[in-house]
């Protein structure tokens, strides 16, 4: 039987996750999902879709699609759906589980890896952020889980993006680009956004591609990865430059506090192969010390003695890798990570990437 794919959703208070959901809940898309969410969430999906039946805690809607509180833990919930379909009691084909506002998507995430009978039912496709572009400022400034949301997302959608004018946008923009660059963000009406662009996007699948916010990169070009400077974005024409260092007297908006975000970013490149062995102790090492504060990492390595590509990606503590494609003939081969963490010591992970390398 094949897996069932599932998507994470998470997002900022008033971002518009109940829009989506119900959206998903009641229109005529086609689709048989199943929607768990966590009953205690600050924004419950509107009684008047859910019946108020506390017994029963899996309500089937008009459309097909499925709605589940959940009652024990996750793990119950998931075991609990999949065996009902096992039997032909219910019948869905994929699933969105809602974290509630200020949830930590990681540990939902891991449920995917860690617990062999999920991972034998479930296949975790992606996790999707949804950012309030009106209460974005705010929400980054004061809440540490909001920016962690962010560092988590495979795809970022940026509602309430027509609130606010577009210097505030691009300045946004640019700061959730440095808090994960490998997440595409797109601003997003939800009335409008087509299912197929929130289903099947193979966040967590371990391929050869590396998407890293081209932008992102470009600053990064002109020096080697020892430069710790960011501070030479190029700026497309008329686009507001707000970095600190460039506030010149100008009124503040709020914006320019993004380089103090905990939740930062990096890009790792070198030309020399990996040592194998080396390179697994230093990562094994790395994880059990900062693993907690390791949101999401990736990387596609050229290691000695294999003439594959090494996939390697992670959340929190658990990695995982993979032999991918052949470099192709004339392709560099480049050695390219991105980390996406909490405060994470930078120079040590450069210099113990550094000694890894043969």
């Amino acid at each position: 039987m094949s897996l069932i794919p599932v998507t994470i959703l998470t997002g900022f208070l008033g971002s518009g996750k109940t829009t989506l959901l119900k959206r998903v809940l009641t229109e005529a898309h086609g689709q048989k999902i199943a929607v768990i969410e966590n009953e205690f969430g600050e924004e419950n999906i509107d009684t008047e879709i859910l019946v108020a039946d506390t017994q029963e805690n899996i309500i089937q809607m008009s459309n097909g699609c499925i709605c589940c509180t959940i009652r024990d833990d996750l793990r119950a919930t998931l075991h609990d759906l999949a065996e009902k379909k096992r039997k032909g009691e219910l019948d869905f084909e994929r699933v969105v589980i809602e974290t509630t506002g200020l949830a930590d998507p990681g540990p939902v995430a891991q449920t995917f890896f860690m617990d062999d009978e999920v991972a034998e039912q479930y296949l975790l496709d992606s996790i999707l952020t949804l950012v309030d572009a009106k209460h974005a400022a705010q929400q980054l400034n004061d809440r540490q889980e909001a920016r962690r949301q962010v560092g988590f997302a495979d795809q970022i959608f940026i509602s309430k993006a027509d609130l606010v004018d577009q210097d505030e946008l691009a300045a946004l923009t640019h700061r959730l680009k440095h808090m994960n660059p490998r997440a595409p963000m797109r601003p997003v009406h939800f009335g409008e956004v087509a299912l197929k662009e929130v289903f099947d996007l193979r966040g967590f699948n371990l391929n050869a591609k590396l998407d890293i916010d081209p932008d992102f990169l470009k600053a990064d070009d002109d020096h080697d990865h020892h430069d710790h400077g960011h501070e030479h974005h190029d700026h497309a024409p008329g686009e507001t430059c707000d970095h600190p260092s460039h506030q010149h007297g100008h009124e503040d908006h709020g914006h320019h506090h993004h380089h103090d975000d905990d939740v930062k970013s990096f890009v790792y490149r070198a030309t020399r192969p990996f040592n194998p062995a080396k390179l697994e102790d230093f990562l094994g090492a790395i994880v059990q010390v900062y693993g907690p504060r390791m949101l999401r990492y990736k990387g596609v390595l050229d290691m000695q003695g294999t003439d594959r590509k090494v996939i390697f990606q992670g959340v929190h503590q658990l990695m995982g890798s993979d032999l991918g494609p052949a470099w192709a003939e004339g392709e560099p081969r480049v050695s390219k990570m991105v980390f996406i963490g909490l405060d994470l010591p930078k120079d040590i992970l450069v210099q113990g990437l550094d000694q890894s390398l043969v």
